[in-house]
């Protein structure tokens, strides 16, 4: 009885997003706004409720859109990067049912405990631990159901409301940035695969002492659950904050983490949310999350690299070569020089040969300021498509920026950046990556 009141309360909730989004249509139809007046605290607020109470994928999509410069009005970006993506676990009677389904009606007998009540509950799924008959502590992560339809759902909606934010802002089209979201997350569905991420992960970092990876465990996993190794770890920022002495090692390990496997095999984690990590006494860091994973090819990365030593040189020709290359189209010199000034901002850091913060900032909203200066300039200029590749690619630099403000880490990231593109080989990353895929069953 209780799982089909919350499945109602689940479609009530989804006629919240659509009243609420269906407001804005209506009031945006209804009189000639401009997005000063269409684009309210208030509106914002409304928004932020009830895409909360929903709690699902669409709510995972938000937390997104909120961290990519420029992709939502930054009223909407404020109010929704405070969404939280603890939710409600389902109760035991679904716990068991899902597990019969997913390991059959024994399953109990191949876990030597399995905890009744969930230690974290999110937008797709809760995790329970376990252990198995060695005594190995285990994660199993189990998603909820009918996931697929809901996140359908929850894109329709996000689809309508780009539909709007387009209509009175021609600054970002964001039609490049849904196709690539919608991609990810029904990848994220698709548990077998992220058993596979997992281990090229483990792979790819094997000799970096400092980062760790969860083993899967295949002959407890299917489709819809994921059972790992549990690693013990602390939350990042509240190490980073009880143990200064580890600040920079921290941030070492994530910059690591995160562009080792991009610039060495074209591989990077989408979503460098806090909760997809955890941090050891020695300030190693441990990955936990691996749904939201992307690929690409070394023509792209060899563009960021291209892009570096553009902005570093002054070289008008190759940051238009690197932005070409990356898929954007028909940019006009001015267009060009707008996405320089932001090119800059991310690229500082990198640039200067000593050791330094990320970035100061007073707010610490990591690119807040200068995106939005960006934004009303673009849309002076009649605005940008972005391509669907660089979107993660953009959101990991801005939620790792982040966390590297909130960190007060100071390294010498030119450094570190020179370490993994030093040498670079485009046809050597497209046969790492090749044999790489083979090797961990991905395609």
């Amino acid at each position: 009885m209780k799982e089909d009141n919350r499945l109602l309360q689940r479609l009530k909730r989804y006629g919240s997003v659509g009243v609420s989004a269906g407001k804005m249509a209506t009031t945006f139809a209804g009189q000639r706004l401009t997005s000063d007046s269409f684009v309210t605290e208030k509106a914002a607020q409304e928004l932020r409720k009830a895409l909360g109470g929903l709690k699902g994928p669409i709510m995972k999509v938000a937390q997104i859109m909120a961290t990519i410069p420029d992709a939502l009005p930054e009223e909407f970006a404020k109010e929704l990067s405070q969404l939280q993506s603890d939710a409600p676990p389902m109760g035991w009677p679904f716990v068991k049912r899902r597990m019969t389904k997913e390991l059959g009606p024994n399953w109990q007998a191949r876990f030597d405990t399995f905890e009744r009540e969930s230690s974290y509950a999110a937008s797709l799924g809760q995790v329970h631990h376990a252990t198995d008959h060695a005594g190995n502590r285990l994660v199993c992560k189990l998603q909820y159901p009918d996931m697929s339809s809901a996140i359908e759902a929850d894109l329709k909606q996000l689809k309508f409301i780009f539909s709007i934010y387009r209509r009175y802002d021609k600054a970002i089209d964001p039609s490049n940035i849904l196709e690539e979201l919608t991609e990810r997350l029904r990848e994220e569905l698709d548990y077998r695969r992220e058993a596979k991420n997992m281990q090229l992960y483990a792979e790819i970092l094997k000799d970096e002492p400092m980062i760790h990876v969860p083993v899967p465990d295949t002959g407890l996993s299917s489709d819809r659950l994921l059972s790992m190794s549990y690693l013990e770890g602390q939350p990042l920022i509240k190490m980073a904050e009880d143990n200064p002495d580890l600040r920079n090692t921290i941030a070492i390990a994530m910059f690591k983490g995160w562009y080792l496997p991009l610039y060495h095999y074209g591989v990077i984690h989408g979503d460098p949310h806090l909760g997809n990590y955890t941090v050891r006494p020695d300030g190693s860091l441990n990955l936990l999350d691996f749904g939201c994973i992307r690929f690409f090819e070394a023509s792209f990365v060899g563009g960021i690299i291209d892009l570096y030593k553009a902005i570093r040189d002054g070289d008008h020709d190759l940051a238009v070569h690197a932005y070409e290359t990356w898929g954007f189209e028909n940019l006009s010199r001015e267009v060009i020089e707008v996405l320089n000034r932001w090119a800059r901002y991310i690229y500082t850091p990198l640039l200067e040969d000593k050791v330094r913060r990320i970035h100061d900032s007073d707010d610490g909203l990591y690119g807040a300021k200068v995106a939005n200066e960006i934004h009303q300039e673009l849309k002076k200029l009649g605005g940008i498509r972005p391509p669907r590749e660089f979107v993660m690619v953009d959101r990991a630099a801005v939620g790792l920026g982040s966390v590297f403000m909130r960190t007060k880490a100071e390294v010498n990231w030119h450094r570190l950046f020179h370490d993994l593109v030093d040498g670079f080989d485009a046809d050597a990353l497209n046969r790492k990556q090749k044999d790489l895929l083979t090797k961990v069953g991905l395609t």
